[in-house]
């Protein structure tokens, strides 16, 4: 079974999700993740947190298999398992249910590599952004390695995963402007108002649809040296939410 949560399809089919390592278990089990089993191999403690974790699963009576560290190393989808591996349910959630007020969101529009889409959920988390909306062509959310770039913040705020009209019409219906992160802008940003707003970042390569572009009040950037063309989405986009969330002196 845990061969197949490897497997975009056949995780998709079982709507499980694989978590792997101690920091990210530990989150999962932090935001109230629904468990189905954790398997566990004596290398889980060989750290700190390791065993503190150890003694968090015996407490919560979580269904345990016991296994050895080379039968872990088939199982897991990481070269060096740190001992635990972790299967819970996949977070279901609505885009009603996400965009019932205005608020602050993050929206994925083409961003294939699942590293970055896990660092920018794990920023999003970190920058108390409301919600994630993932549009056709984002990486799987759910898939392990998105799951391990998040490092298992991924439970902490609700995402779900829309067509792109769909999201679009949404967004306008609760009246946030749609902001979208595109390095030919003029402006790093116009600090936002009470409405909120709905930043989008896209593909590295061909950038948003052009449905979002006719939608979007503002183009945003990050300013750069010009001797450097473009930084990394994941980059842009922590420094983006970064700068739309912070706080007044």
């Amino acid at each position: 079974m845990l061969s197949r949560l490897r497997t975009g399809k056949s995780r998709k089919k079982e709507g499980l999700v694989l978590v792997e390592g101690v920091r990210a278990v530990t989150q999962v089990l932090d935001a109230g993740a629904e468990v189905r089993f954790v398997v566990r191999s004596d290398r889980i403690e060989s750290t700190n947190a390791g065993l503190d974790l150890v003694e968090r699963i015996v407490q919560a009576d979580l269904n345990t298999i016991r296994v050895t560290d080379q039968e872990l190393a088939v199982v897991a989808d990481t070269e060096h398992p740190q001992g635990v591996l972790l299967v819970c349910e996949e977070q279901q959630v609505r885009l009603s249910d996400v965009l019932q007020i205005a608020g602050c969101y993050l929206v994925l529009d083409g961003v294939q590599d699942p590293g970055n889409v896990g660092t920018l959920i794990r920023a999003a988390a970190a920058f108390s952004i409301d919600g994630v909306i993932t549009l056709e062509g984002t990486a799987d959310i759910w898939a392990p390695k998105t799951v391990r770039a998040s490092a298992g913040t991924i439970f902490q705020l609700p995402i779900v995963h829309a067509v792109g009209e769909e999201a679009i019409q949404g967004i306008t219906r609760v009246g946030m402007p749609i902001l979208v992160a595109d390095p030919a802008a003029e402006n790093m940003i116009a600090k936002p108002d009470h409405r909120g707003f709905a930043l989008v970042v896209g593909n590295e390569g061909v950038g948003p649809r052009q449905a979002i572009l006719d939608a979007a009040e503002h183009l945003v950037k990050v300013p750069i040296s010009e001797q450097i063309n473009s930084l990394n989405v994941g980059v842009a986009g922590a420094i983006l939410m970064y700068e739309l969330t912070k706080k007044d002196d």
